[in-house]
């Protein structure tokens, strides 16, 4: 049997020796975390995103029928249409939280917490990978709430300000997200997500303006408000629609508390960055 000329041989499958085989990131291997995590709940996409709607949806109805008989407006605009775009973040926003707290409480729980911290990724991989699956949850749920809220009778979301709808959304989604994580860390079991889904998202996300306006609190509770985070991301998400909010008079309040949020999302990042990077909780 005749063997092949030197020149037909096939290429060589290594690369050569001393030549670095993952750069400076490991993009393969950022791919597969997050097409892992996307598909943990894609699998049951009914629970984790067409639930979300429906549930969403209700809350609409339900508060549509107490509380927006009559032609009564706020910041001109009917109650419906008020209220739907906070329902939208909020959904994203909690949707957001609750996959990115359970990627590591899970594998603590089931034993498998290995398979995070074993692949050749690094703490910023790590974190980037789960933080942008549980934003593309966030981000799916808005789109499924968006669809179910325009076929609600009454609701106008025409796009007045597209840009100011993209950052505060990614800004709740990610900030959410990142809160997760740090949940995901700390938790020994589900009931300690439960606990800080019960009391402290829930609250924030309820009393944040999402079905009514600051202006009508006690001065002391405006400025309790004021000091919510998820305030200034409904009410900049809403702004994007209706082109009012309760941040401010002027454009530049939304402006400003855009760049807060985007501050608060850095400091927030480095946080659970070097939290993850201890291995508190992950490696004992």
């Amino acid at each position: 049997m005749n063997e092949p000329a030197p020149d037909t041989l096939p290429e060589p499958i290594f690369r050569p020796f001393g030549e670095p085989v993952i750069g400076r990131i490991n993009r393969l291997g950022l791919w597969t975390l997050y097409i892992k995590e996307v598909r943990r709940f894609f699998k049951v996409q009914t629970q984790t995103i067409w639930a979300p709607a429906i549930t969403t949806l209700l809350f609409l109805v339900i508060f549509s029928v107490a509380l927006g008989r009559g032609d009564r407006e706020i910041l001109g605009v009917n109650f419906a249409t008020f209220v739907a775009p906070g329902l939208i973040v909020m959904g994203m926003m909690q949707n957001s939280f609750a996959n990115s707290s359970f990627s590591l409480l899970g594998g603590k729980v089931q034993g498998t917490i290995i398979d995070y911290l074993m692949p050749p990724l690094s703490t910023f991989e790590l974190l980037l990978g789960l933080v942008g699956a549980a934003m593309t949850r966030g981000i799916l749920v808005g789109f499924a709430v968006g669809i179910a809220m325009s076929l609600y009778p009454g609701v106008d979301l025409t796009l007045a300000h597209p840009i100011a709808i993209a950052w505060f959304g990614l800004m709740g989604v990610m900030l959410l997200s990142l809160m997760g994580v740090l949940t995901s860390i700390w938790a020994e079991k589900f009931d300690h997500n439960a606990a800080v889904t019960n009391f402290i998202v829930a609250p924030l996300s309820l009393l944040s303006g999402t079905f009514y306006t600051i202006d009508r609190l006690a001065p002391l509770f405006q400025t309790i408000s004021r000091f919510n985070p998820f305030f200034y991301v409904i009410s900049g998400f809403r702004y994007g629609f209706l082109v009012e909010s309760d941040i401010g008079r002027t454009g530049h309040a939304v402006l400003w508390a855009g760049i807060g949020l985007g501050v608060l999302n850095a400091v927030m990042f480095l946080i659970t960055y070097m939290v993850l990077k201890s291995g508190w909780k992950l490696r004992s």
